[in-house]
């Protein structure tokens, strides 16, 4: 069967099957194919989790609400610790259980841009490199005069449980602030004073070893969701890659923004369709073809 002749579903499974190794780059649109929208759109989980902060401030998204020129930091904080709350209770969907089998027992790393760590639900960590942050860590206001992140776990459900103002207000004594000094604290999320040291320096030394390992053997570039704000961080460097190494091939899956450069017409594929729905058809197909070797 001649190449163009595949549905896509199929072609993803003759990739995978083939490759040696898989490094998965994924953003924004993998959380909005797994229902996670709330990011971007006024949806019903976004009027339930945020509805006292898009009544007061009309807000009208997540990004929204978290961009908001906030008069005080305990209304930011407020924002900061409904968000991070939310993230600890949303449970990662059928995207993310459909990517893990159609990966399973092969070799494979994720690298991430989204914040909401809802891969390591279905991943072991030393498989993940969130690469522009992680909603489970504060870091210090001041940037990199402190190579220290802190777990939020703790703090976030104190700060949580003790807003006032109908959850739009958290009082100065659970603002969360370095335990020795008292200086502030913030989200280590990519946004201005962002800290790239030691734990954003480790993210890319585990994709490094990943690459230093499989560069020579058949490696699938797998970008998910990547859209046109931000390429610099997955696609491009896919692109640069699938072009180098002699044996790598490239897959994009997004129903918009999918592209696919001249030059890596022969490596790969761009795929205009949901993931959730190429996915679905992917391990449907696998499942078959698994049940039928066992006849």
């Amino acid at each position: 069967m001649n190449k163009s002749e595949y549905s896509n579903a199929e072609f993803l499974l003759e990739k995978i099957r083939e490759a040696d190794a898989v490094l998965v780059g994924a953003a924004s649109g993998l959380s909005a194919a797994d229902g996670r929208r709330f990011w971007y759109e006024d949806d019903e989980e976004f009027r339930k989790v945020f509805g006292p902060f898009r009544d007061k401030y009309g807000v009208r998204s997540a990004f929204d609400a978290f961009y908001y020129p906030y008069r005080t930091e305990n209304e930011r904080w407020a924002l900061n610790a409904t968000l991070i709350h939310h993230l600890y209770e949303t449970k990662a969907g059928q995207v993310y259980k459909d990517l893990k089998v159609l990966l399973q027992d092969k070799p494979c790393h994720i690298m991430t841009t989204n914040q909401d760590f809802l891969f390591f639900q279905d991943f072991p960590a030393d498989k993940i490199s969130t690469i522009q942050g992680d909603w489970r860590y504060f870091q210090r206001q001041d940037g990199g005069r402190i190579d220290r992140i802190w777990d939020n776990r703790k703090m976030v459900d104190e700060m949580y449980a003790h807003l006032t103002e109908g959850g739009t207000w958290l009082p100065d004594e659970y603002i969360p602030r370095d335990p020795e000094d008292g200086k502030p604290l913030m989200p280590w999320v990519r946004h201005p004073g962002f800290l790239e040291k030691s734990m954003y320096n480790r993210q890319y030394e585990m994709i490094r070893n990943f690459l230093d390992r499989w560069k020579g053997k058949k490696i699938l570039f797998l970008e998910l969701g990547v859209g046109r704000m931000t390429p610099m961080f997955i696609q491009e460097p896919f692109w640069q890659l699938t072009c180098q190494l002699p044996f790598a091939c490239y897959i994009s899956i997004n129903p918009k923004d999918a592209l696919l450069p001249e030059v890596l017409e022969n490596k790969g594929r761009a795929i205009h369709e949901g993931i959730a729905e190429v996915f679905r058809d992917a391990v449907e197909l696998k499942e078959k073809e698994q049940k039928e070797d066992r006849q």
